[in-house]
C-alpha cells in the first residue's frame, strides 16, 4: 500500500494519535482503513452504519466497528493529545511532514510514533551503530571513534541507547557536535537502562528519542527485537563493531538487509569471540569497516541526495583520531606513536620499545618511554597492567 497516498496535516494529530491507540488495530488496518477513507479524522466521524459496508468480511466478523465505536465514547481526543504536548512529547504519523522519509519507505512501518527532541533530519545521511552489549576495550574505542568522526563528517547516528557499543557511539557523536537518535523499546518518558540517564538527557538535548509504543510503556524483552526494524529502517547504513555468533545485534542485521539497507562490519581477531558475528558477516558479504572513511566514502558514492558537512574533509579526520575526547587534546608525536603501537592486549615495556624502533625509527629510552606511557594513562588514553604492560583504552 502506498503511504504516500496518506497526507495528515497538524490538524489531524489528534484523530492519528486516537486511531494509533485503539487496542487491537494494527498498523495495517490503520492503512487499510485510510486507503478507503483518506484521514484519521474521517474515519473518527464515521458512524458504526457509515463503516460496516466499507469493511471486508474478517473485519466485520470480529465487529472492528463498534470496536472503534467503543473507543470513541467518555473520551475527549484533543485534551489526550494536549495531555502528551504538555510533556514535551510529540507524535507523528506516516503521511505526516515530520514522519521521517526513510522509516515511511519500509514496508513494516509503524503508522504513529512517538518523539522527544528532535527526529533526524531527511537531507543528512545516517549511519546505525549497533553491538555488543558487554563489549571489549577494542570495541569501546572503535565505537568512539566511529560514532565522533561520522558525526563530524554530518552523519547522523542512531541506535538503540543500549548499554555497550550502541550508547557509546551515540555519546561520542553528541560530544563530537553532531545528532543521534535512540529508538526506544520502551516509552520515550522511560529511560532504560537507567545507566545511560546521561545520554537519555544529552539525546533528548541534542538529538532526538522515539518509539512506536506510547508514554508509561515498560521496557519487556518481546519489544525490542520489533524496534531494531526501525533502527536499520532509519539509517543508510548498518555499522557492527562487535557481535557474537548468537547476538542479538544480528536480528537488526538481518532487518538491515531485508530492508534493502547496506551493512558493513569490524573486522576482529578470529580468536575474539566478540568479533566471531563480525567477522562472519564480512565472510558472508557484508562490507569491511577499515575505518569511518570506509562508510563516508560508501555514503558519496552510493546514497542520492544527502548532505555531508561543508567543512568535512579526510585529513580532518584523520587527525581527529589522535586527540583523545574528541578532538580537545592534542597528543605530541611521540605519545601518538606509541598509542599507535599500543593494543587491547597487554605488551611490556620493551616489546612497545622495539615496535618503536621498528615502526617509526624512533630509539626511544625507556626513561622517556615510561614518563610518556604514564602521560597516556593520565589522560585516559592507556592503562598499566602489572609492573611494565599497558593496554590502550
Amino acid at each position: 500500500m502506498e503511504t504516500k497516498k496518506f497526507h495528515t496535516d497538524e490538524s489531524q494529530l489528534p484523530y492519528a494519535h486516537w486511531l494509533w491507540n485503539i487496542d487491537g488495530v494494527g498498523g495495517r488496518t490503520i492503512k487499510y482503513l485510510l486507503s478507503k477513507f483518506g484521514s484519521p479524522r474521517t474515519i473518527y466521524n464515521l458512524s458504526t452504519q457509515q463503516l460496516l459496508p466499507h469493511l471486508t468480511q474478517q473485519q466485520r466478523k470480529r465487529d472492528l466497528a463498534q470496536h472503534l465505536e467503543k473507543f470513541k465514547q467518555n473520551r475527549d481526543i484533543h485534551k489526550e493529545y494536549q495531555l502528551l504536548l504538555n510533556e514535551n512529547i510529540y507524535f507523528t504519523c506516516l503521511g505526516h511532514e515530520k514522519y521521517p522519509q526513510r522509516l515511511a519507505n519500509a514496508p513494516d512501518a509503524p503508522y504513529g510514533l512517538y518523539y522527544k527532541g528532535r527526529l533526524p533530519a531527511r537531507e543528512k545521511p545516517s549511519v546505525a551503530i549497533i553491538g555488543a552489549r558487554n563489549c571489549s576495550g577494542y570495541g569501546r574505542n572503535m565505537a568512539e571513534r566511529f560514532g565522533r568522526e561520522l558525526a563530524m563528517a554530518g552523519v547522523q547516528i542512531i541506535s538503540g541507547m543500549a548499554r555497550g557499543i550502541d550508547g557509546i557511539g551515540q555519546k561520542a557523536a553528541l560530544l563530537a557536535g553532531g545528532y543521534s537518535l535512540g529508538v526506544m523499546g520502551c516509552g520515550v518518558d522511560i529511560c532504560y537502562p537507567s545507566e545511560n540517564k546521561e545520554l537519555y538527557d544529552m539525546l533528548i538535548e541534542k538529538g532526538g528519542i522515539c518509539s512506536e509504543y506510547p508514554p508509561h510503556t515498560m521496557p519487556k524483552n518481546t519489544l525490542f527485537p520489533p524496534r531494531n526494524r526501525i533502527i536499520s529502517a532509519m539509517s543508510d547504513i548498518v555499522l557492527v563493531i562487535e557481535a557474537g555468533n548468537r547476538s542479538g545485534t544480528l536480528i537488526t542485521v538481518d532487518m538491515a538487509l531485508e530492508q534493502g539497507r547496506e551493512v558493513y562490519a569490524l573486522p576482529g581477531r578470529i580468536t575474539d569471540a566478540l568479533s566471531d558475528g563480525c567477522n562472519r558477516l564480512i565472510r558472508q558479504g557484508a562490507g569491511i569497516a577499515v575505518s569511518p572513511q570506509d562508510l563516508i566514502q560508501s555514503i558519496s558514492e552510493n546514497i542520492s541526495g544527502v548532505i555531508l558537512s561543508p567543512g568535512y574533509n579526510a585529513e580532518n579526520l584523520k587527525n581527529s583520531a589522535d586527540m583523545p575526547d574528541g578532538g580537545s587534546n592534542p597528543l605530541n608525536k611521540t605519545r601518538t606513536e606509541i598509542l599507535n603501537i599500543l593494543d587491547y592486549t597487554p605488551q611490556d615495556v620493551d616489546t612497545i620499545k622495539q615496535h618503536m624502533l621498528l615502526n617509526y625509527k624512533h630509539d626511544i629510552s625507556l626513561q622517556e618511554l615510561m614518563n610518556e606511557l604514564i602521560k597516556l594513562c593520565l589522560d585516559g588514553s592507556a592503562s598499566r597492567i602489572g609492573g611494565s604492560y599497558f593496554v590502550k583504552n
